[in-house]
């Protein structure tokens, strides 16, 4: 997992609410598919017209925002199932941070385990990050510090935010869970040993 410390660039807005996982991406995009390419389908219903070709109103679709690290957001962003496809397509499709009053639960963890920031900020600060960022779009750049637990806006406002310190410390490191419970793999060994000299009958064909 890459690790998360900074980013900086132009913060792409899609400040509707309730933007569920099905709106990110749909489930059948995700029958027999893996984690990479399902960035084409992310806002698939959104993104496309009937005909296939790009809609000019979507915001990920203009000059702007087309390589956006980050998407500012509606309360409640990424409700809906426990899909963990949806991040997966909005990794693959650049994007690594969220900027929101409030996201789903699940979508919200699943992202720290794909290496990417979710931030719940006041809708207020998020509104005006938003405003900065369309007053000049082309050179208009947030940045996300995650050492510092800061958001810049554009006109260099510091906006703090609080991450769990053990997520916190994750990203940082680009460390999944399964890498964190490694990095313990001396006092796990230790454990173990000591474990079965205690309970032989507990190990009986299982390998150390």
């Amino acid at each position: 997992m890459d690790a998360f410390i900074t980013i900086t660039g132009p913060a792409a807005p899609l400040l509707r609410a309730n933007v569920d996982t099905d709106m990110i991406i749909p489930a059948q995009r995700l029958i027999g598919a893996g984690r990479d390419g399902l960035g084409r389908y992310a806002f698939e219903r959104f993104r496309f017209n009937a005909d296939g070709s790009e809609s000019p109103d979507f915001p990920l679709n203009q000059a702007p925002y087309r390589a956006s690290p980050i998407l500012l957001a509606g309360e409640n962003f990424g409700c809906g199932s426990s899909r963990e496809g949806a991040v997966w397509a909005l990794r693959d499709l650049g994007l690594r941070c969220f900027i929101a009053p409030s996201f789903g639960d699940i979508f919200y963890n699943n992202c720290f385990q794909n290496g990417m920031l979710p931030i719940r900020l006041a809708t207020a600060d998020v509104q005006r990050i938003a405003e900065q960022t369309a007053a000049s779009p082309s050179n208009a750049y947030t940045s996300v510090d995650l050492e510092r637990q800061v958001v810049i806006t554009p006109n260099g406002e510091e906006i703090p935010f609080s991450v769990d310190p053990r997520k916190r410390s994750a990203l940082l490191e680009g460390l999944d869970e399964i890498a964190l419970t490694m990095k313990r793999r001396a006092e796990i060994l230790a454990w173990q040993a000591r474990d079965k000299a205690a309970r032989p009958w507990a190990w009986e064909g299982l390998a150390l």
